[in-house]
């Protein structure tokens, strides 16, 4: 059977002892530095850097959840529950949830 992304991210980090050696506060900062580089890209228009750090970021929220306990897959599980049935409005560009 086929691994999913979310998977094979795991087997990776598995595999190179992040998860042995690794810790949740070194995922987090290595994940602020991943969306630097993500926004960096974005104000240039650099699309390869862009889709990379995007990457990057998600591997990163994989390992950070497994250190913390959790299946980033479940916590998207979780938050879409939650979120398909906010209402709001689209303000400059940024969804505003109603209270």
């Amino acid at each position: 059977m086929k691994q999913t992304q979310f998977e094979r991210v795991r087997t990776w980090a598995t595999v190179r002892g992040l998860y042995e050696k690794g810790d949740s506060k070194t995922q987090f900062v290595k994940l602020i530095e991943e969306i630097g580089e993500t926004g960096r890209a974005i104000l240039k228009s650099d699309e390869p850097e862009i889709k990379d750090g995007l990457g990057d970021a998600f591997v990163v929220l994989v390992n950070l959840a497994h250190l913390c306990g959790y299946r980033l897959e479940d916590c998207i599980e979780e938050s879409l529950q939650v979120i398909e049935s906010r209402t709001g409005k689209m303000v400059d560009g940024v969804f505003v949830k109603d209270e």
